[in-house]
C-alpha cells in the first residue's frame, strides 16, 4: 500500500488547522488508491512523525513526505527532510521518499490571478503579500509569484510584502501606494490557509485604509480548494518517479553563503523551529 503524508508548518489559530485538514481531504479524495496523512512541523497536532508512523501502522510500504508549503524556505530545506530522514531510521523496510513544495507554478498564479479578478481587482495596482522568512531564496520567490499575479491580473504597479521576518513589512508595503497617489488597489495573499498572520496583515491592510481613505479589494489567500489537488498529485508522482525535490542550488542558503548566513552552509537538517529541533525535543 502506498501512502502520502503531507506536511504543513501548523499554527496555533484553530481556521488555519481546520483549513489544511480540509485540504488534505480533497488530496485524498483525488488519491483513492493512496493513504493521505497530514503532520505539522510545530504548533499543531499531530507531529509529522508520528502521523509518518500512523501510515506505517495502517499498511504502507512506501511513502512520499510532500512539504505541504508554497515557499522552498528552511522547512522545506531542513526539517521536511529531517522528517524523512528519521522516518527511514525508523522504518528501514519502508520506501521513504521526499517530494518538492508547491512552489511557484502557472496553477497556483491562475489561482490567485483568478480570485484577483473575482474580487474586481483586475487592473488595479496589486500589493502581494507572502509569508516571510530568512532564506533569501524563498524571499526572492515571493516577488517572482508577485510579479507573475500582476502579469496574469494587468496591474499597473504591484508591490511585495512580507507578515514578518525580512521586509518591507505589510504596513511599509501599504504605504508605498498611498505615497505614489493610488486611490484604489488590490491585495493578494500568497499563503496557503488562513491563520494568524494572515489575520494580522488584514489588520493592517483595515488600519491603512481607515488611515488613507484608500480603497483596498481583498482578493484573499488560495485556501481549500479542489484546483489544488492536481498540483499536490503532481508532486507526489513526480516523487515516485524520482524525481529530486527541486530547489535552486545556485541561490540556496545551505549551498551557497549569504552575508550573514553563512553558517547555514551544509548545516545539519532539522535544525530549526519544529518538533525535530533541540528546543522541542528538550
Amino acid at each position: 500500500m502506498n501512502g502520502l503524508l503531507l506536511v504543513g508548518h501548523g499554527s496555533r489559530a484553530p481556521e488555519s488547522v481546520k483549513e489544511m485538514d480540509e485540504v488534505a481531504r480533497l488530496v485524498a479524495a483525488g488519491l483513492p488508491a493512496v493513504r493521505v496523512g497530514l503532520g505539522f512541523l510545530e504548533m499543531a497536532d499531530p507531529p509529522a512523525g508520528l502521523a509518518f508512523d500512523d501510515l506505517v501502522e495502517q499498511g504502507c510500504e512506501q511513502v512520499v513526505v510532500l512539504p505541504l508549503m508554497l515557499l522552498g524556505a528552511g522547512h522545506s530545506k531542513s526539517d521536511v527532510p529531517a522528517v524523512v530522514w528519521e522516518a527511514r531510521e525508523r522504518h528501514p523496510a519502508v520506501d521513504v521518499r521526499m517530494g518538492s513544495p508547491l512552489g511557484v507554478s502557472h496553477a497556483l498564479v491562475a489561482m490567485l490571478g483568478h480570485a484577483v479578478y473575482d474580487a474586481g481587482g483586475d487592473g488595479l495596482p496589486l500589493l502581494v503579500i507572502a509569508r516571510g522568512t530568512s532564506d533569501p531564496d524563498a524571499n526572492g520567490d515571493a516577488h517572482k509569484a508577485a510579479r507573475l499575479v500582476a502579469e496574469w491580473t494587468s496591474a499597473p504597479f504591484v508591490h511585495t510584502a512580507f507578515s514578518g521576518v525580512t521586509g518591507p513589512l505589510v504596513p511599509e508595503g501599504l504605504d508605498v501606494f498611498a505615497r505614489l497617489g493610488h486611490r484604489r488597489m488590490a491585495v493578494a495573499f500568497w499563503f496557503l490557509c488562513a491563520g494568524t498572520l494572515v489575520q494580522r496583515a488584514r489588520d493592517d491592510v483595515a488600519t491603512f485604509a481607515a488611515r488613507t481613505g484608500v480603497e483596498v479589494v481583498d482578493a484573499g489567500y488560495f485556501g481549500p480548494d479542489e484546483r489544488l489537488v492536481p498540483i499536490v498529485v503532481d508532486r507526489y508522482r513526480q516523487a515516485l518517479a524520482g524525481v529530486p525535490p527541486a530547489v535552486n542550488c545556485d541561490l540556496c542558503a545551505y549551498r551557497a553563503a549569504w552575508p550573514g548566513r553563512e553558517g547555514r552552509v551544509a548545516q545539519s537538517i532539522g535544525v530549526g523551529h519544529s518538533h525535530l529541533a533541540v528546543e522541542h525535543r528538550h
